[in-house]
């Protein structure tokens, strides 16, 4: 007895919210993060969470926001360097804790290669960007222990 093909759709999985995450380039020069965050200020993109990472010669800002389409073309019009990459965003709730977020990732083997909190708390509870190995199979698997995944449209508009 053959089984019925799976539809491509069901064979990829379900695939967890993401955002996108901003890695500007910055020369390590007094002024250069304040020039960044001010060019946000007047805009309807917000800067959500901010992560600096600093050298002798430069620095690297992960950003972040809540529109980024708005983001991309404003890090584009002053003309930064900057890369992009998915992470999830996890809302951390009691049960639903950062060891036990750690732990579920352990499970699976999974790599986490960098986070850090949102300055907001879209529902009142903290939440944390998270990179890993394999996005889709963490969001996978924090999904199945009950944590709830924000993608971007989650993310506030003041």
């Amino acid at each position: 007895m053959s089984s019925a093909p799976t539809p491509f759709g069901t064979m990829q999985g379900y695939s967890p919210p993401t955002v996108t995450q901003f890695s500007v380039f910055l020369n390590n020069k007094v002024g250069k993060l304040l020039d960044l965050l001010e060019g946000f200020n007047d805009s309807a993109c917000q800067i959500c969470a901010i992560s600096v990472h600093e050298a002798s010669d430069h620095a690297v800002v992960r950003l972040i926001t809540n529109d980024c389409k708005l983001a991309r073309q404003k890090l584009r019009e002053e003309r930064l360097a900057f890369g992009e990459t998915n992470v999830l965003i996890v809302e951390l709730t009691e049960g639903h804790t950062l060891s036990s977020m750690c732990l579920s990732l352990l499970g699976a083997e999974l790599n986490i290669h960098f986070a850090y909190p949102l300055m907001t708390e879209p529902n009142g509870c903290p939440t944390i960007a998270l990179a890993t190995d394999d996005t889709t199979l963490a969001g996978q698997i924090l999904r199945r222990k009950g944590f709830r995944l924000l993608g971007e449209g989650d993310l506030p508009h003041l």
